[in-house]
């Protein structure tokens, strides 16, 4: 054997070059058990056209090598030179790219197919949407993220199915009414549906006192308390089968908001800032000068009298040139909206964790320093123990809200105001009265309106799986919304002429509180033979909630810089006091039975118990069975140009105790005077104690069908749910000494209608996609029972067979070309227009129909979304809230097509200034006529984004998405008031709101 020496230096220099060479493969390369060579670590970006997709699964074909990718959308993985990798998430087209080099990027297209595989939230459990056997309607947080809307329900609108949205006011802080599925029962407020926050029940009550809150048409919603940029997802349960686990508090739908989560992974920091304005969509078109003080000399020359000395419009007292567009003035200026939002959220993949927080801030239209802001502080945490056994998710959010507005809406009053009222401002810059000619409308800008509401929402849910497919849980939340409101009336309202001094300045302010808790034990059981799997679960509810309300008047101060200050006043009222207590318990229970992926029968059943109903009437039993069968799960069905088939069904029962507190209980309030020293009661309700539940039966029947491998989805519902035994109060004969009698009336409500929703996957092509999605709602209410209507003070307001929301009205028969004054039907022939025997008319307010149209455009980083909003109904026309045409009130222009002379066919009767008994009394009876209601239908472009997130390597691998975000941009009607929505109600209507923003991701 031949030896070879190596010198010394030789041997340094191999030994050199093979601890660089280990030292280079410890960094780069890496060896894998599971095959027979070397691998580099391939790291790259997975993406879909809209941004970056955490959670895709990445693989090395052919072996046991996998990753997921992070919050960021990157991976890294072992895999060498001519390798396939291959790339799946739900939702999306599986992909195989091979190997060849260190980095690989990757988009992502979706999959119609596999969209049948998300799973949604039905409440207490998740399901599948393909094997659903309810009605449930779902957006996700990109659809939310899209909206430049402060409110939850703002983001819903035009985008769900059998879910009517209508925003009651453009003053920042204002609600929104929602219907899901028609109105149900004859109490306005027993209409609402039950709102839970991640599990959590959240009382939708208005908050606040009336009398403080008068800025707004109806108190505050406590639902502006939610932050939408916190939301992941929201869907809304209808039918029976879906609201069934509910029980009683279903019986209006129910709505569930799913708050973002924390992710595995590394840190993720978010970051994003906003910036748009907000202006009044569109102005009424009213009279100029001229034409108003046409209009006023007319009404006199009809009326064969001259101008008075109080008439200041039209005998040179004010300057018969000056026109002033009251409108512009106080409700033409810019709203300015700033959003910024930040949050962190990360782990590992035992225990996850996000942290948000959002500052948001309005201000008005109005002239003026008003506005809005809302800060909202979110915290969420989840474990999983390394067993899997174990998990915890809690969760916390808190915000603090503060409104000033002026204490009155203007808009009543400056749409009636004469356009040459004199100027605001005297020259010396104080408010101008004009020798105490006119009430300056900028006075009503001295009182001011305040609230602060602080709000609280808990909830943790643990679970611990007992045994394979046995899970034990409990669900603990808690709620705490406090708001302070108040409304002043100092004396600087009002004309100094007046002497009034501080001593009639006033002030009301309310404060409300209001805490909750919930306890919710339950099991979950999961199995599955052969062909049968099996879904069980049953638990049980202990909710309390505790409401107080205190609302003081204090009137009369010595300086006005004490009138916050309630023990300054002279004399203090008490204008409302309540201290109420709510207890509700339940237990429920679920089955559902699924045979092969082809039948499915799920049963829900639930026993309800609550406070507000006396004893014996307190529990009461519902339920409900859901059945589906997935056809094209046969073996016959043929996956051709149908590629999937289901038929679904649901009855059920549910209940309804929103009658407020101790209802069946008898009450007193004091008689406001003193006998003997002493302040008396006198009794306000009659004792009760039978009156139970509202009884909702539900009935729908469904099918849903793919076409083209589900590139084409359609779904078809129809549903019908009678609601009897209405809570209403039950009309007594005045001898009693009471109106009515809180009771089960036995009246019946039925809401019908069809759902159809269509999604169509019209492009996806590489990193270009085109998604279209449309619903439509043809609902029909009716009132089908009333026993005795006819001879109660009902008769008035409800007709069988007609919707309970209808309002009776006079016939209009035009003007009459010889007297110029306004016709009706006389039904009774008897030659007197009485509103007894002559409102026979039906107008009707409900929607016919109403939806939404959709489209989702994207291609690399750019992304274009637009909805279109559809609503047909009719509604009041412009001019009845607008006062009597020629009196001094200015008038919308259409007023102009007036009766001047005998033989003229005209639109509206001639002018006056109310000296005319038979004018006047003819345009009373005009704005209760059929001659009132016109058509209010519209489309309107309801919401459009347009972003763009710039390619990671511009700014150093940091994510960035830029957009612009509009709502309410255009609108397409033949209606001529403000908005057709809206109606010619005297508030604020709707804004068109645009934004601009950035977002960082790092």
């Amino acid at each position: 054997m031949k030896i070879i020496s190596l010198d010394k230096g030789c041997f340094a220099f191999i030994l050199g070059l093979l601890l660089w060479c280990s030292h280079m493969h410890a960094n780069y390369l890496s060896y894998d058990k599971t095959i027979s060579y070397w691998q580099s670590a391939v790291s790259g970006t997975v993406s879909d056209a809209a941004g970056t997709l955490p959670g895709v699964t990445v693989f090395v074909k052919g072996t046991s090598v996998s990753t997921i990718t992070d919050e960021k959308g990157q991976y890294t993985i072992n895999a060498a030179l001519g390798d396939t990798l291959v790339f799946s998430f739900i939702g999306y087209k599986e992909v195989e790219y091979v190997v060849s080099g260190s980095t690989l990027d990757v988009i992502l297209a979706e999959d119609a197919a596999q969209l049948q595989e998300v799973v949604i939230n039905a409440g207490y459990y998740s399901v599948k949407e393909k094997e659903s056997t309810g009605s449930i309607a779902r957006i996700t947080a990109e659809e939310i993220r899209d909206q430049p809307v402060a409110n939850v329900l703002g983001t819903m609108q035009g985008r769900m199915a059998g879910v009517d949205i209508v925003q009651n006011t453009g003053v920042s802080g204002g609600g929104f009414e929602i219907r899901i599925r028609g109105v149900n029962s004859l109490r306005a407020a027993g209409n609402n549906p039950l709102y839970v926050i991640d599990g959590v029940p959240y009382t939708a009550d208005p908050i606040g006192f009336g009398p403080s809150s008068s800025v707004l048409p109806v108190p505050a919603s406590p639902l502006n308390s939610i932050n939408p940029a916190e939301i992941e997802s929201i869907e809304v349960l209808k039918d029976a089968d879906a609201t069934a686990i509910y029980g009683s508090r279903g019986a209006n739908g129910v709505l569930l908001v799913t708050t973002k989560r924390g992710k595995a992974g590394k840190t993720n920091f978010t970051v994003g800032y906003s910036r748009g304005f907000g202006r009044v969509t569109r102005f009424l078109d009213m009279l100029n000068t001229a034409q108003y003080l046409k209009m006023r000399e007319e009404a006199f020359a009809n009326d064969g009298i001259t101008p008075g000395p109080a008439d200041y419009d039209v005998n040179g007292t004010w300057d018969r040139d000056r026109y002033t567009d009251w409108q512009k003035v106080f409700l033409g200026g810019t709203a300015d909206i700033t959003n910024v939002q930040a949050s962190a959220s990360g782990g590992s993949e035992t225990t996850r964790y996000l942290i948000a927080s959002t500052y948001h801030k309005e201000t008005t239209v109005f002239p003026g320093d008003f506005g809005y802001d809302r800060i909202n502080v979110r915290m969420q945490l989840g474990h999983e123990s390394t067993d899997k056994r174990f998990r915890v998710n809690a969760s916390a959010g808190y915000s603090a809200q503060r409104n000033g507005q002026p204490a009155t809406d203007p808009t009543a009053l400056i749409t009636t105001l004469a356009p040459n009222a004199p100027a605001l401002y005297d020259e010396q810059g104080n408010l101008n009265w004009e020798g105490s000619t006119w009430a300056n409308p900028l006075a009503d800008f001295q009182a001011k309106y305040r609230a602060r509401t602080y709000d609280l929402t808990a909830n943790t849910l643990l679970s611990y799986r007992l045994l394979e497919g046995l899970e034990a849980k409990a669900s603990l939340g808690f709620t705490d919304t406090r708001h302070r409101e108040d409304r002043t009336q100092p004396n600087t309202m009002y004309d100094p002429a007046y002497g009034a001094g501080p001593e009639f300045s006033s002030v009301t302010l309310s404060n409300m509180a209001r805490q909750s808790y919930i306890v919710e034990p339950q099991l979950n059981y999961t199995n599955k033979w052969d062909k049968i799997g099996v879904q069980a679960l049953v638990g049980t509810t202990f909710q309390q909630q505790v409401s107080t309300l205190l609302a003081q008047t204090g009137a009369g101060f010595s300086s006005n810089s004490l009138i916050y200050n309630l023990p300054s006043a002279n004399m203090i009222y008490v204008d409302a006091q309540q201290d109420a207590r709510y207890r509700y318990q339940a237990v429920f229970a679920r089955a559902n039975l699924n045979y092969d992926g082809r039948y499915i029968l799920n049963l829900t059943g639930r026993r309800d118990g609550s406070s507000r109903f006396g004893s014996g009437r307190q529990f009461a039993n519902f339920g409900a069975v859901g059945v589906a069968w997935l056809i094209s799960n046969e073996a016959f069905f043929t996956n051709g140009l149908v590629s999937f088939a289901k038929i679904r069904g649901s009855y059920g029962t549910a209940g309804n105790d929103q009658i407020g507190d101790y209802q069946f209980m008898d009450a007193y309030v004091s008689a406001g005077r003193i006998y003997n020293g002493q302040t008396g009661l006198q009794p306000a309700r009659l004792f009760n104690p039978d009156f139970g539940w509202e009884i909702n039966r539900k009935l729908e029947l469904a099918v849903e069908t793919g076409f083209f491998k589900d590139r084409l989805f359609f779904g078809a519902s129809w549903y019908r749910n009678r609601t009897a035994s209405q809570l209403v109060g039950i009309p007594l004969p005045s001898t009693t000494g009471f109106t009515s009698l809180q009771a089960n009336l036995d009246a019946t409500v039925e809401n019908s209608g069809w759902e159809f929703t269509l999604t169509s996957h019209n492009l996806q092509k590489g990193t270009l996609s085109w998604t279209t999605s449309l619903n439509l709602s043809v609902a029909r209410n009716r009132l089908i029972a009333f026993p005795g209507l006819e001879g109660s003070t009902y008769n008035d307001y409800y007709q069988i067979g007609k919707p309970v929301s209808v309002v009776k009205l006079y016939q209009f028969e035009g003007v009459d070309p010889e007297t110029g004054i306004y016709r009706f039907h006389d039904f009774n022939g008897d030659g007197q227009i009485t509103a007894a025997e002559d409102k026979k008319a039906i107008g009707d307010f409900t929607p016919k129909f109403f939806g939404g149209l959709s489209n989702q455009l994207s291609y690399k980083g750019l992304s274009l979304n637009f909805l279109f909003q559809f609503v047909k109904q009719d509604n009041y026309s412009e001019t009845v809230t607008s006062g009597l045409p020629g009196a001094a009130y200015n008038q919308p222009v259409t007023v102009l097509d007036r009766w001047q002379q005998q033989g003229d066919l005209s639109q509206y009767q001639q002018f006056t200034t109310g000296v005319n008994s038979a004018a006047v009394t003819a345009d009373s009876r005009y704005g209760a006529s059929t001659g009132a209601i016109t058509d209010a239908s519209f489309i309107r472009l309801k919401n459009i984004s347009l972003a763009y997130t710039l390619p990671k390597e511009w700014l150093g691998g940091v994510d960035c998405r830029i957009n612009v975000e509009a709502q309410n941009l255009l609108t397409i009607t033949s209606y001529k008031g403000r908005d057709p929505e809206f109606g010619p109600v005297n508030y604020l209507p709707p804004l068109k709101v645009v934004t601009t923003g950035i977002q960082f991701n790092f």
